[in-house]
């Protein structure tokens, strides 16, 4: 099965991006538990720079991954960037200093989180921001006026979403131009969608909008195939090409839809190679029949 090399980010905009699609997502990056300063700075630093030789043009970050580590270690390593990088990053969120996950998401709150972006990572504008919806969020609408507001201000190139069910997705899409949506998606996750607070936040019905509307679906937490239970049709085709159960599983994303733009993060530059290795695996159609 030929699979397309690239993909094309607000295609129906004046300012449309083609990147290769296979993205690095720099979560793993920072210290344990997402939080402070990397176990080893000299190894998060050169998986940056293998990435970009790699010739990766998609990193996915958060200043509030660490915090802002990763948006310090991109603009170390990377900085001045390549013309062509996309540098994609999400707001709506804060860590305490029990290194627990909180809303971030009033207005003032958004407009602090970009400020603090763009000056963490030395930039006047960021081509790529996605608005996290997390546990507490009580105004979507409102969060998302704010943030076409900032692109109209010219803060903000292209406005993304993150971790939405279809309702606020499809509220989102009739309020501006959606570049990329941000969900948990993988061979694992296509229907156990649930939060913990009960909440569908989309697997298929999310793809589908997005393959409907030329969206593309950056998943996170893609590797985790093991809900809710292992699933030995992922192991048993790893094992017919001698891979690993991850490549598989980013292989899979790869040929499934050609609106999904996988960002796999690591903080190993073994697991790095082994992860872009994926993108070289040939699925067949009968491959793809037996993961369905």
């Amino acid at each position: 099965m030929n699979i397309p090399q690239t993909i094309t980010i607000a295609g129906k905009s004046s300012h449309p991006l083609q990147v290769k699609r296979f993205g690095y997502g720099t979560m793993r990056l920072p210290g344990e538990g997402v939080y402070g300063e990397p176990a080893n700075r000299p190894n998060a630093l050169a998986i940056l720079r293998q990435a970009i030789k790699s010739g990766i043009n998609f990193l996915d970050t958060a200043d509030y991954y660490g915090e802002d580590v990763t948006n310090r270690l991109i603009a170390e390593a990377l900085y001045p960037y390549p013309n062509d990088l996309v540098i994609c990053t999400k707001i709506g969120s804060t860590r305490k200093p029990d290194k627990s996950w909180i809303p971030f998401n009033s207005s003032e709150n958004l407009r602090t989180s970009i400020e603090n972006n763009l000056r963490t990572l030395k930039l006047d504008q960021i081509t790529l921001v996605h608005f996290r919806v997390m546990p507490g969020t009580t105004d979507f609408k409102k969060a998302m006026e704010t943030m076409f507001a900032m692109q109209q201000e010219g803060k903000i190139l292209h406005v993304g979403v993150s971790n939405v069910n279809v309702d606020e997705l499809e509220t989102a899409m009739k309020m501006g131009n959606i570049a990329t949506v941000e969900n948990m998606f993988g061979h694992g996750q296509r229907t156990l969608q649930k939060s913990a607070h009960g909440e569908n936040r989309g697997g298929e019905e999310i793809l589908h909008i997005c393959e409907d509307n030329e969206i593309p679906l950056i998943p996170y937490f893609s590797l985790m195939n093991s809900l809710p239970k292992k699933d030995t049709r992922i192991a048993e085709i790893a094992q017919k090409y001698q891979v690993n159960e991850a490549q598989i599983n980013l292989a899979w994303m790869l040929h499934y839809s050609p609106w999904i733009l996988p960002i796999p993060g690591t903080s190993s530059l073994k697991h790095f190679e082994e992860n872009l290795k994926a993108a070289d695996i040939q699925l067949t159609e009968e491959d793809m029949e037996y993961l369905k």
